[in-house]
């Protein structure tokens, strides 16, 4: 191959890289929700994930939306050094049923703002903020459409809702999946589960003993061991 012809490959090369690269940022700088479980019923730490996309401002403000249709019953959050936050409820429609009696608010909205310029989420960074919630409600999935604040007031709002079948929109909304119920905890082992057991053993013990009897020519009960012939 040829210098020119070289020149040429590798030009289209870094060309198609770059056209990769692009279409691929769009989905590594969108605010996304993670969580240490998701089967309904359990308790959660949700991790909401903040890239900052541009690199001419810094992300000063994130406010994200709990849904109410389907709402978490506990929720409380993690401080974060650099950042303040506030915490909004919402009457709901109707109450949730809990172990501890009857729940009729809950936790609708969270903003987290930066104290200073210093603490801000900068150019090519990213930052987390983490929230205990549960228990998960019985739903296939919950969406926390979120609002991204920059430094010059600019405003990315993460609040679009793929429809199954159509490709990923351009600002989906922080989505968790759902799986089925949470595992129960085995269930405590009670004396008669020792009991079984230690009879088990002796069985075993038992068993074993007769083997060995057996091997070594130690007569049975009512019989006599044959001797040799000579």
């Amino acid at each position: 191959m040829s210098v020119p012809q070289l020149r040429r490959v590798v030009l289209a090369g870094a060309v198609a890289g770059g056209v990769v690269l692009f279409a691929a940022s769009p989905a590594l700088a969108h605010v996304t929700v993670h969580s240490d479980s998701t089967a309904q019923g359990s308790y959660a730490e949700l991790t909401f994930r903040v890239p900052t996309e541009r690199d001419d401002a810094s992300t000063t403000k994130l406010q994200v939306n709990f849904p109410t249709d389907t709402p978490i019953a506990s929720v409380s959050v993690q401080p974060h050094a650099g950042w303040s936050f506030t915490v909004t409820t919402a009457k709901l429609a109707t109450p949730i049923t809990t172990g501890d009696g009857s729940i009729s608010s809950a936790v609708s909205q969270i903003t987290w703002t930066a104290d200073s310029a210093d603490t801000a989420i900068k150019p090519g960074e990213f930052d987390q903020f983490a929230v205990s919630a549960g228990p998960l409600p019985k739903a296939a999935s919950l969406s926390f459409p979120a609002l991204q604040t920059y430094s010059d007031g600019q405003v990315v709002k993460w609040i679009e809702v793929a429809l199954a079948g159509s490709p990923e929109p351009a600002h989906p909304a922080p989505t968790l999946q759902l799986t089925g119920g949470a595992v129960s905890a085995p269930p405590a082992e009670t004396e008669t589960d020792d009991a079984t057991r230690a009879l088990a053993i002796a069985a075993i013990v038992v068993a074993c003993a007769a083997v060995a009897l057996s091997a070594f020519g130690v007569p049975r009960r009512g019989g006599r061991r044959r001797r040799k012939a000579a």
